[in-house]
């Protein structure tokens, strides 16, 4: 079983989604936000998305592409491996948003074959409002052929590795997959589904990396740009240990650096034993 680079240009889509409040709220409160601009619909300008809640309407897309290009026995082999995000509006009530995804990369390495999925999403009016490059690898699943990008990997400065700034401790409730499943629309039965975790090789159900991801965005956004998701440009990281439930995770909040992007703030995410959930992470501003 192998997965060959010739699935590199493969597309699904477009996809029509429509984007409400209840949806926008719902995902929020999945990840236990508390910001008014996700949830006061008396706002004068509304409310608008979490950064991270664009994986919402990316998902569907996911499963589509990855039915059309990954062996049906590899499929359960994939772990979410990388995610660069760049937003170049957040979503609002009411946005009709068409996405595509297309495979852009397929690269031999170690653990496995590492495909990464370029998701672009439009408003009704064809303008962007976010590019999200997700890399996926399939332990012990080797590619065939030779290492194949469509694109450039695109260029960013390492984050820093220093001393943590600050740190925020994160309580992950025992409920917290099956509360996100739901609030987000993204359904993995790894995340709620005991026998099926178990039977994968994983130790229990474990946290959605964007779930993670989501939960250290927060913490940032409150920190870093005084509650303001809007501030945000560009979401990069790497995932790494599995997080189980219930447990604490720990945010850090790393420095600044200066890139292509602009003012970047790095950060990490350790869990309960101090093992890096996320790291390589940063947000530009």
């Amino acid at each position: 079983m192998t997965i060959s680079a010739d699935i590199v240009g493969v597309e699904v889509g477009p996809m029509l989604q429509e984007v409400d409040a209840r949806w926008l709220m719902a995902y929020a409160a999945g990840i236990g936000e508390a910001n008014p601009l996700y949830f006061d619909t008396s706002l004068k300008d509304g409310i608008v998305a979490h950064p991270v809640f664009p994986v919402c309407y990316e998902w569907p897309l996911a499963v589509a592409l990855r039915d059309r290009t990954i062996p049906s026995a590899a499929r359960i082999q994939a772990v979410h491996a990388t995610h660069d995000r760049v937003i170049h509006r957040l979503p609002i009530p009411g946005d009709r948003l068409s996405t595509t995804a297309q495979v852009v990369a397929v690269e031999r390495r170690k653990p496995g074959a590492y495909v990464v999925t370029r998701f672009e999403t439009r408003d009704a009016r064809g303008a962007p409002v976010t590019t999200t490059d997700a890399g996926a690898l399939y332990l012990g699943v080797p590619a065939a052929g030779e290492d194949r990008w469509l694109i450039e990997p695109s260029p960013a400065p390492k984050p820093p590795d220093g001393p943590a700034r600050w740190e925020q401790r994160v309580p992950v409730e025992r409920g917290a997959a099956h509360v996100y499943t739901e609030c987000s629309r993204i359904w993995n039965p790894i995340h709620t589904d005991r026998a099926v975790a178990r039977a994968v090789g994983l130790p229990d159900i474990i946290l959605h990396g964007t779930a993670t991801l989501a939960l250290a965005v927060s913490a940032l956004i409150a920190r870093e740009v005084d509650g303001d998701p809007a501030r945000l440009r560009r979401i990069r990281c790497r995932f790494g240990a599995m997080v189980l439930m219930p447990s604490t995770l720990t945010v850090q909040g790393l420095g600044r650096i200066s890139g292509r992007d602009g003012e970047a703030v790095g950060f990490k995410v350790l869990t309960a034993p101090g093992q890096a959930a996320i790291s390589d992470a940063a947000l530009a501003l």
